[in-house]
């Protein structure tokens, strides 16, 4: 994960008023995936990433050369 994915996780928590104890709760995470998130670990299953993204309201956009072409080809993708 790269470390500016790690501070917008961390600077919307803070901003948030959430410890990483809460958050975590929040996300049903354990506290040490949040600690790892903000310290820019590298490898973490994204689906517990997601679950802390959801709980601050933080929304992934992927972007890439054929996006627009996928998308036409499937309007009901949820990305």
């Amino acid at each position: 994960m790269c470390k500016q994915l790690a501070n917008i996780i961390l600077f919307h928590r803070k901003r948030s008023g959430l410890t990483q104890l809460q958050l975590a709760e929040m996300a049903g995470v354990g506290k040490n995936m949040v600690y790892e998130l903000e310290n820019g670990k590298q490898s973490v299953q994204l689906n517990n990433l997601l679950r802390i993204l959801k709980v601050l309201n933080i929304e992934l956009t992927f972007q890439g050369p054929l996006r627009d072409v996928f998308l036409k080809e499937y309007p009901d993708a949820d990305c």
